[in-house]
């Protein structure tokens, strides 16, 4: 059987982000997620309460669900990255988590536009979420064993450039071909394919199975092309034991390795405010603009585009002057769209008031859509090389569960206090003024992270 190319196998690689954003694009931001918001809300306006009391409450139950599943995966992730690494081996896990993906998202084809059913379809998001997360960290781990220290910046900027291309043209299928606009149709002025029903929203709940065949067709070429290193001499299938004593001994390390530390603290903060961005986006645009599934998506396709683009840049200049200053600056815009989106309503924008039926809010919205996607597509590439920077060498998979740990230890903080200050405040808009102070508070801790990401510093 003939060698993989070391091309090639950087390719499968790749494939995995390709795979598994439509999860992120289509499930997560820009058609479940509204979808899901809006028939909740409709649902609790159906047994009275008021409009923006309902809309508030479709919010906190989506949160919930994000908080429930981000701790799963937060407490789960350092102890089976451990375990990974004790045996040496991956792909079984990889494979298994993979199974959860498919079958969370082909679930999500029961997501009655009455919301009959909305705990039990929450609990299958939950469910494809975490397999999705948890592939995510072991081919993470991977990416060590692609390149140097040099190339892995532009390797983790592709990966990610080529991942939001392939949720592009997942989002562009899906809007042109079966999601139903007001009038039935789709985007291309079509009934939805295949027959469906856009009565019963058949052609936007068809996002769960698109998904699942979207990732089964394209992990085929992942688990063609990379293959893992063969064991090292002496390396046995790990016993928890044995990585529950491991994983101890590298939490107790951590107060002796300040850049380490300050790192993956600043993460838990930042990547928990661009989680919250990216799980309400599409919600703040259904409840508070009052956009249609199909303009969100439209709104998705723009941001990432920016995404795809910006992340290729942006793994371009991790390669030239290192992932630090590409987070710091990313940070940096972030916070000022959040700080826009919390101050624009349909009505005005930080007070200024807007003729009435004005479409400001909705240019202003798009350009907001069009920067998160340019910098959290590239934050996210460039903040998988700084990980790679502060792994020990053969730890990778227990460095990547930190990592998963750092971004979803408190990923029931962002969630929660969304969750709280909707309910405070009874306004979606208001609701997400917290990731402010997320990006701030992990900007401030970025000052003592080593740029080199020394590992024993």
């Amino acid at each position: 059987m003939a060698e993989i190319s070391h091309k090639k196998r950087i390719w499968g690689w790749m494939f995995f982000d390709w795979a598994s954003q439509p999860y992120n694009t289509l499930i997560l931001t820009f058609i479940f997620g509204p979808y899901f918001a809006a028939i909740v809300a409709q649902y609790f306006m159906g047994t009275g309460l008021a409009e923006e009391a309902a809309d508030a409450k479709a919010q906190s139950i989506w949160s919930l669900g994000l908080t429930i599943t981000g701790l799963i995966i937060a407490f789960s992730a350092p102890l089976l990255g451990a375990l990974a690494d004790l045996s040496g081996r991956r792909m079984p896990y990889i494979y298994f988590f993979s199974v959860l993906y498919v079958v969370g998202a082909f679930a999500l084809w029961w997501t009655y536009p009455d919301a009959s059913n909305y705990w039990l379809m929450l609990v299958m998001f939950g469910i494809g979420f975490i397999g999705m997360e948890f592939t995510t960290i072991f081919t993470n781990a991977m990416l060590p064993d692609l390149g140097t220290e040099e190339e892995i910046g532009k390797i983790s900027g592709s990966g990610f450039a080529f991942g939001y291309w392939g949720g592009v043209l997942a989002l562009f299928i899906m809007l042109l071909l079966f999601v139903e606009q007001g009038n039935g149709k789709t985007l291309a002025g079509l009934d939805p394919l295949f027959g469906l029903d856009a009565e019963m929203k058949q052609g936007t709940r068809l996002v769960g199975p698109f998904s699942a065949l979207w990732f089964v067709i394209s992990m085929g070429f992942f688990f063609a092309w990379v293959k893992e290193k063969p064991r090292e001499p002496g390396m046995t299938p790990a016993r928890v034991g044995a990585a529950i004593t491991e994983l101890v001994s590298t939490l107790k390390s951590l107060p002796g390795r300040k850049s380490l530390s300050a790192y993956l603290g600043s993460s838990l903060l930042y990547r928990d405010a661009l989680n919250g961005l990216y799980g309400f986006g599409g919600v703040y645009a259904t409840l508070v603009l009052n956009w249609s599934i199909t303009f969100v998506g439209i709104f998705g396709i723009i941001g990432a585009i920016s995404a795809a683009f910006f992340s290729w840049v942006g793994g371009k200049a991790d390669r030239k002057y290192g992932p630090k200053p590409v987070i710091v600056l990313c940070i940096v815009v972030l916070i000022g769209v959040c700080t826009i989106i919390v101050g624009m309503t349909r009505e005005s924008f930080f007070g200024i008031p807007l003729a009435e039926g004005s479409g400001t809010p909705d240019i202003i919205f798009f350009v907001c859509g069009s920067i998160i996607g340019a910098a959290g597509g590239a934050l996210q590439a460039a903040s998988r090389t700084m990980m790679v920077r502060h792994s020990d060498e053969g730890k990778s998979t227990e460095a990547f569960g930190l990592y998963a740990l750092s971004g979803k230890a408190t990923a029931f903080l962002a969630p929660g206090l969304i969750t709280v200050a909707t309910i405070a405040t009874q306004s979606p808009r208001l609701g997400i003024s917290p990731l402010v102070g997320l990006f701030v508070l992990g900007l401030v801790l970025l000052l003592w992270v080593n740029p080199k990401g020394v590992t024993n510093d």
